[in-house]
C-alpha cells in the first residue's frame, strides 16, 4: 500500500490544532482551532479528493480517540469524509490502548514501524494518514511516507507541533498537484525524493544554476 500523509499546516510549519481550541492542547498549546475560519467550499472539495482514494486509514492514539468520539455522530449521507472514515478499515498505533471500538479498527501489534512496513507491503492502494503529528514526524523521519498531501493556511500561531523537525534527514520533493484558492490557502502533494543541492554561477555574463 502507498502511505499517505494528509496535514493542515499553518504559514510557520505548526500542524497542532487546527480543529478546534481544545482538540490537542499538549505542551500547553492554546491556540488551536486556527483553520476553521478558512474552511470554505474550497478546502471542502480537496478533502473530499483525499477520501475519495481512501483505501485504509492509520491514525495515532489522540488522533484515532478524537476521531473515534466525533465522526460516528456525523450520520448525512451526503458526508463523504464521514462515510469513509466510519467503514475504512482503521489501523491505531498506540503503546496505552488494549482495544479499540470504532468500526473496522484494530491495533497495530508488536513493534509500531514493523507493523507499518507491513501495512505498506500489502496490497492494495492507499494508507492514509489525518493530522497525527507525532506519528507523522516520525515516520517522516524514517523515510516511509511515500506523498504527503499539505494544506497551508495563511495564519502564523508561534510554537506547536510540526510535521518536519530540524533534525530531520534533508529531502527534494516532486510536486504532483498544486493549488491556490481564493482565500489565500494553499494545497500541494509531494512526493519525496532524493536530496539534490545546486548552485548559481555566471556563464556568458548570464547568472545560471547548476
Amino acid at each position: 500500500m502507498r502511505l499517505v500523509v494528509h496535514e493542515f499546516m499553518t504559514l510557520d510549519g505548526v500542524v497542532q490544532g487546527p480543529g478546534s481550541p481544545d482538540e490537542d492542547t499538549t505542551g500547553g498549546f492554546t491556540r488551536g482551532g486556527w483553520g476553521v475560519p478558512y474552511f470554505d467550499d474550497g478546502v471542502g472539495e480537496v478533502v473530499d479528493s483525499w477520501f475519495a482514494r481512501t483505501e485504509a486509514l492509520l491514525f495515532g492514539r489522540t488522533t484515532y480517540e478524537l476521531m473515534a468520539a466525533y465522526w460516528p455522530q456525523v450520520d448525512d449521507p451526503d458526508d463523504t469524509t464521514a462515510r469513509v472514515l466510519d467503514t475504512a478499515p482503521k489501523h491505531v498505533v498506540s503503546s496505552t490502548l488494549t482495544e479499540v471500538g470504532w468500526t473496522n479498527a484494530r491495533l497495530v501489534e508488536g513493534d509500531p514501524l514493523d507493523g507499518i512496513r507491513r501495512l505498506k507491503e500489502s496490497p492494495g492502494g492507499e494508507l492514509q494518514m489525518h493530522g497525527c503529528a507525532t506519528l507523522a514526524r516520525t515516520l517522516h523521519e524514517q523515510g516511509l511516507l511515500d506523498e504527503y498531501r499539505l494544506v497551508t493556511f495563511p495564519i502564523t500561531v508561534g510554537g506547536g507541533k510540526r510535521l518536519f523537525s530540524t533534525d530531520a534527514p534533508a529531502s527534494g520533493y516532486r510536486c504532483l498537484e498544486s493549488r491556490a484558492l481564493p482565500n489565500g490557502t494553499t494545497y500541494v502533494a509531494l512526493e519525496p525524493e532524493p536530496f539534490d543541492p545546486g548552485t548559481f554561477g555566471i556563464e556568458d555574463g548570464r547568472v545560471v544554476a547548476d
